[in-house]
């Protein structure tokens, strides 16, 4: 524990609802719930609006469109997501060399390590400004807790949600935790609180005046010593610079069963190729493949295997994640699939065997042949356009919006910017050749750099701003 509230945890309000609520005027001030947006999908995050009717995060989304039919159901934007992370995360970086991010939406920041003084004055007008800068650079508002170890500043920053800071003085810090439930102690899941609560403890105070004997009595050596040292205000963890990744996996969740088995093999095969693009990107191999079967009845299976060396070849890593699949029965159901790599590295090495075997081949005479990749033959079939709500879309005519709803043949669109007003809605053909896919546009327009905003056009099947929302697949919510 610090002398000084030098530790900063920064944490984004709501942020992918946040995002899509500054992307779209006809959003902000309404309940918007980000996830999967199918009958089989969960909650990402949701907007303060939503939370008010009980939505929150990692619940059903059907379970949240029984409880707020209102809301604004979006499929997430993950690359624009990523794009705003960069600009917060450069900004946290300008603060102090030991910025440890945690999530695209939150981090730890060594404020010591970046020479500002260590009182309470500096380090609070430190927090003001970041927060300040993240506005003007983002227009979101973030939140920042300010406290002498990690455990206490990402409490202040949960106490300050939203839009706010906290700062915990030093010498304070007991009495603030004390009444506190246990689950706010970093570590304490609803198992750990449950066998707790058995034995009468459920705050933080009844937590350390337990002791670490019963603690370890109850929960083990690691566990109970751990919790009783968190409990009375002793965390000694570094802000650490470099997170290193154990993993990269994808995975998805199908609104049908797949029980057609050439189906289920094309999915795997799907998403090896996308865990390789993401190892790829984060400039890796991985030696150890892994994949992820979850059944009609829910029951999940893994099954890996570990290759003689690191790899980042998607032709290796489908052909590992086939042969796992073979010894996994997929006859009744399957609801959702996934493909890691673990075993990280920073170099690969060449499939050797498959080396010789091409250079054999030429030195027959024959040529090189590259392997016909599994998607081609799903793709040879051409798919219907799919429009997801919240989607961006270019249209030759209107300009940039993005998708409310599509369904029996239609499509929705909303047309405005995040610098506009609230922009009207027009319906289209899910195959009109002026409705193309677009890029997102930035949250905060560069004035110098733009040419001054379109008038909205007038017309269309909508009204203007204060007009229902869609919420999904051909309706709109009031």
């Amino acid at each position: 524990m610090r002398g000084a509230p030098t530790i900063l945890h920064l944490d984004m309000d709501a942020f992918y609802a946040s995002v899509e609520q500054a992307a779209k005027p006809s959003l902000r001030g309404k309940p918007v719930v980000v996830g999967g947006v199918g009958p089989r999908g969960v909650v990402a995050t949701a907007s303060y609006e939503a939370r008010v009717f009980g939505v929150h995060s990692a619940m059903a989304t059907a379970q949240a469109r029984r409880l707020c039919p209102n809301a604004a159901y979006l499929t997430p934007r993950f690359s624009l997501y990523q794009q705003i992370s960069q600009v917060v995360m450069g900004l946290l970086g300008q603060l102090s060399p030991l910025v440890e991010p945690l999530s695209l939406d939150e981090a730890f920041v060594d404020l010591e390590a970046g020479g500002v003084e260590p009182s309470s004055a500096a380090v609070r007008e430190v927090g003001e400004r970041l927060r300040r800068d993240i506005t003007a650079a983002t227009g979101l508002t973030a939140s920042v807790g300010l406290a002498g170890s990690k455990m206490l500043a990402k409490i202040a920053s949960e106490g300050a949600k939203p839009d706010g800071l906290l700062l915990i003085e030093p010498g304070t810090e007991l009495e603030l935790l004390g009444p506190m439930s246990v689950r706010a102690i970093p570590g304490v899941g609803p198992a750990t609180a449950e066998t707790l609560r058995r034995a009468g403890i459920a705050t933080v105070a009844e937590t350390a005046d337990a002791g670490e004997d019963e603690l370890v009595r109850l929960l083990g050596r690691a566990h109970g010593a751990g919790l009783y040292a968190l409990a009375t205000g002793r965390d000694d963890r570094p802000v650490v610079a470099e997170r290193d990744a154990k993993s990269v996996s994808v995975e998805d969740t199908f609104a049908e069963d797949l029980t057609d088995r050439t189906r289920v093999q094309l999915e795997l095969a799907r998403l090896a190729d996308r865990c390789v693009q993401r190892l790829r990107g984060a400039g890796r191999s991985g030696r150890t493949v892994v994949i992820k079967v979850r059944r009609y009845d829910f029951s999940t299976l893994t099954r890996s295997e570990t290759l003689r060396g690191p790899t980042d070849d998607p032709g290796v890593v489908r052909e590992a994640a086939a042969r796992l699949l073979d010894g996994v029965d997929t006859t009744a159901g399957v609801r959702l699939l996934g493909v890691g790599v673990s075993g990280l590295a920073d170099y690969t090495q060449e499939d050797l065997f498959a080396q010789a075997a091409g250079e054999a081949a030429q030195g027959a005479g024959s040529e090189p042949q590259e392997a016909a990749e599994p998607q081609e033959a799903a793709d040879a079939v051409e798919q219907p356009r799919r429009w997801l709500p919240g989607a961006d879309v270019q249209h030759t005519e209107y300009g940039a919006g993005w998708v409310q709803g599509s369904g029996v043949g239609r499509v929705t669109v909303r047309f405005e910017q995040p610098w506009s007003a609230p922009g009207r809605v027009r319906t289209f053909g899910v195959d009109d050749p002026d409705l193309t896919p677009g890029e997102p546009l930035p949250l905060v327009r560069d004035e110098a750099a733009q040419p001054p905003a379109l008038p909205v056009p007038s017309g269309g099947v909508g009204v203007p701003g204060g007009e229902p929302v869609a919420s999904g697949a051909g309706r709109a919510s009031p």
